[in-house]
């Protein structure tokens, strides 16, 4: 998905050449935009579907829900969502064929800071497309609510499918944080650069750093010291 202002059509793009350098699985690339100009044509994109929420909300989000619509443009099948911020360093053909036990399924990252707390991190999630069509019209329904007790839309979604479907966690080596995995911890982070791990699939960066900022150093707050990894730069083009 790709919505606003934060990310141009280039980030849709290497994430498309990324999944098909790594996924030997035969697919089709959905994006679902409010602007596809410069979007490869070979990606199918579709209009963001209307949530109608109030104006002036901070962003949590929220679009990304919209992905459990009862009818999805009519698209069937298996899908998993990733984040348009990505960087894939190995084959995901696993993400599609991992076993699911029954329909109303999604798998999820476990969140690497607090784990005990069962949230899922949405950056990478498979469903099946229209299995959960009820998930849309509690959040319609309850929004106000939904807001005060869900700081943003990955918290709700990992409460509302633990509590009324399946809730299931990829393998904890599959899907690194950038932040947490790959970083050096203070102070080492000063004269010791991100090394390239030797496992995992997929690099998730979520916080203040973003791809372009982890390849040439820096993005994050004052505190926080990121040296250049450029080893990066060959898996994210």
């Amino acid at each position: 998905m790709k919505w606003g202002q934060k990310y141009g059509a280039e980030y849709v793009n290497r994430l498309y050449s990324m999944v098909k350098r790594h996924l030997t699985l035969p697919f089709t690339m959905i994006c679902l935009t409010d602007d596809s100009k410069g979007i490869d044509p070979a990606i199918q994109c579709y209009p963001l579907i209307p949530l109608d929420l109030p104006n002036g909300l901070p962003e949590r989000g929220w679009n990304k829900l919209t992905t459990f619509s009862a009818n999805l443009y009519g698209l069937q099948g298996t899908a998993l969502f990733l984040d348009i911020d990505i960087v894939i360093i190995d084959n995901i053909d696993c993400f599609f064929t991992h076993p699911a036990n029954q329909d109303d399924e999604v798998w999820i990252i476990r969140d690497w800071k607090k784990p005990w707390r069962k949230v899922g991190n949405s950056s990478v999630y498979r469903f099946q497309i229209g299995a959960l069509p009820d998930l849309m019209d509690y959040f319609r329904k309850h929004f106000q609510h939904i807001r005060q007790q869900f700081r943003h839309e990955q918290a709700f979604l990992s409460w509302y499918v633990r509590e009324n479907h399946q809730l299931r966690y990829w393998p904890n080596n599959w899907c690194l944080s950038y932040k947490y995995n790959i970083l050096k911890k203070m102070p080492y982070a000063l004269w010791k650069p991100p090394e390239k791990p030797n496992y995992g699939k997929i690099i998730v960066f979520h916080g203040e750093v973003n791809p372009p900022d982890a390849i040439k150093g820096g993005g994050g707050k004052w505190y926080r010291k990121i040296l250049p990894a450029p080893w990066l730069k060959s898996y994210w083009q």
